[in-house]
C-alpha cells in the first residue's frame, strides 16, 4: 500500500487531519488499532473552541454540531457560596460550544467514505521505520497479515500511550511533566443539567464541575484522591459530595439520576519538547496532555492538526516545505500557553495535599480579585474561547 500521508489514530484528531487533507486533494489513509465502536465509546471532553467548530464548518460537517449543540456566553467560578460569571461573549466577542467529543468522531466517521477516507481499523502491532528518511513507511496487521504502508509523512495521531512517540529517538527531546496528586471522578446521566452555564466549584471539601452534553445529558465531577477506587462510590454518594461542593444555588437545580458512565481520570499536564523528527509529525495527545480543567485538551488537538494540514497541504500542492519545517515550533508556542492556562486554573480551584492556610488564602484572595476585575475576566475569558491559532 502507499499514499502521501499515514495517519496513525481515528480519533477525532486523526479522523479531521484525514477530512481537512483529502478536501484538498493530498492522499491519506488513516489506521486505528481499535474498532469503530471502540473509538465511539470512548467518553471525553465536550466544550468546542471555535478553531474546533470553525474546522467542522470548513469540512461541511457541522450540520448536527448546529443544530443540537449548546452555545455558551460564560461559565462560572464558584467558591462555595457565590457563583462568579465570566461572561466570555461581551469580553471576547466570541463563545464555546457545547457539544460532545464523541459526537464530533461520529460525525467525522460518518462521513469518511463520502469523502474517500480510508479508515483501516483493528489495525495491530502498528511499528514506525524510515521516519529520518524521505520513505517512512508503517507496517501493520490486519486480519492476521502484515502489511506494509509507505508514505511520504507520518502523523502520529494515537494519544499518549500510542507507537508514534515512541518511534522518536530517545533523548530528542526533553520531556515536561506535572503528575497532580488527585484524578477527576466523572458521572455521566442523562437528567438536565443543574445550571444554564458551566461551572468550576472550589469548595472546602474539594473541587467540583457541573457540565453538560445536552438539556438532557449532564456530566459531572469531584476531584477525589488517586487512591480512591470508583466501586467505593455509589450514585448517591457522589450526588451528595456534588451538592455540597458546587454550593446552594446549583444544588437546588440538581437533578438526580442513575449513572450511565462512572470514572475516574488522573491529572496530568505533560509537554513533549518536539512535535515534528524529520517525516513524522505528531498531534494531540500524542505529544501533550493538559489537565480537562480549562477544556483545552480537544481543542489543542484540532489547532494541531490546523496546523499539520496547513503544512501538509503547502508541501504537496505547492512544493513548498517552510510549514512542515516550522510545524513544531508553531505548534508548540500554542500548547505551552493551553498548558499554562490549565494549570493556573487547576491550582486556582484545587486544594493540594502540601498547601497550607496561605495557599488557601491565596485562592481566596484570587477568586475574590476576578469577582470584581474586567481585567482579570477579560484574561480568563480570552484563554477559554481559545487563543488565536
Amino acid at each position: 500500500m502507499k499514499t502521501q500521508v499515514a495517519i496513525i489514530g481515528a480519533g477525532p484528531a486523526g479522523m479531521l487531519l484525514g477530512h481537512l487533507l483529502k478536501a484538498e486533494g493530498v492522499d491519506c489513509v488513516v489506521l486505528e488499532r481499535q474498532t469503530g465502536d471502540y473509538v465511539l465509546g470512548r467518553i471525553r471532553a465536550g466544550v468546542l473552541e471555535e478553531i474546533t467548530v470553525s474546522l467542522m464548518q470548513r469540512l461541511g460537517l457541522d450540520q448536527r454540531l448546529k443544530a443540537e449543540g449548546l452555545v455558551e456566553d460564560g461559565f462560572n467560578l464558584a467558591d462555595g457560596e457565590r457563583l462568579i460569571r465570566i461572561d466570555i461573549a461581551n469580553l471576547t466577542g466570541k463563545h464555546v460550544t457545547v457539544y460532545g467529543q464523541t459526537e464530533i468522531t461520529r460525525d467525522l466517521m460518518e462521513a469518511a467514505p463520502s469523502r474517500g477516507l480510508e479508515v483501516i481499523y483493528q489495525a495491530g502491532d502498528v511499528a514506525l521505520h524510515g521516519i529520518d528518511s524521505d520513505a517512512p513507511y508503517v507496517t501493520f496487521t490486519a486480519d492476521g497479515v502484515e502489511k506494509r504502508l509507505d508514505a511520504r509523512f507520518i502523523v502520529g495521531c494515537d494519544g499518549y500511550h500510542g507507537p508514534s512517540r515512541k518511534a522518536i529517538p530517545a533523548g530528542a527531546a526533553q520531556e515536561f511533566e506535572r503528575v497532580y496528586p488527585f484524578g477527576w471522578l466523572g458521572i455521566l446521566a442523562d437528567v438536565k443539567p443543574c445550571y444554564h452555564e458551566l461551572i468550576y466549584a472550589n469548595h472546602e471539601r474539594g473541587f467540583a464541575l457541573a457540565s453538560m452534553r445536552s438539556p438532557t445529558r449532564s456530566r459531572y465531577y469531584v476531584d477525589v484522591p488517586l487512591t480512591e477506587k470508583v466501586e467505593d462510590w455509589t450514585d448517591d454518594r457522589l450526588w451528595d459530595e456534588l451538592a455540597t461542593r458546587l454550593g446552594p444555588q446549583a444544588a437546588a437545580g440538581m437533578t438526580r439520576g442513575p449513572s450511565i458512565e462512572k470514572s475516574i481520570a488522573p491529572l496530568r499536564s505533560y509537554v513533549f519538547g518536539l512535535m515534528r523528527h524529520g517525516s513524522l509529525l505528531l498531534c494531540g495527545d500524542a505529544a501533550h496532555i493538559v489537565p480537562p480543567t480549562g477544556a483545552k485538551g480537544l481543542n489543542l488537538a484540532a489547532s494541531d492538526v490546523h496546523y499539520a494540514a496547513e503544512a501538509l497541504t503547502a508541501f504537496f500542492r505547492k512544493q513548498d516545505g517552510e510549514g512542515v519545517a516550522r510545524y513544531s515550533d508553531k505548534a508548540l508556542a500554542r500548547v505551552w500557553k493551553a498548558e499554562r492556562f490549565s494549570w493556573s486554573l487547576t491550582k486556582l480551584m484545587h486544594r493540594f495535599p502540601e498547601d497550607g492556610p496561605f495557599e488557601r488564602a491565596m485562592q481566596v484572595a484570587e477568586l475574590d480579585y476576578i469577582s470584581t476585575s474586567k481585567a482579570a475576566q477579560t484574561s480568563i475569558a480570552e484563554n477559554y474561547v481559545g487563543l488565536p491559532v
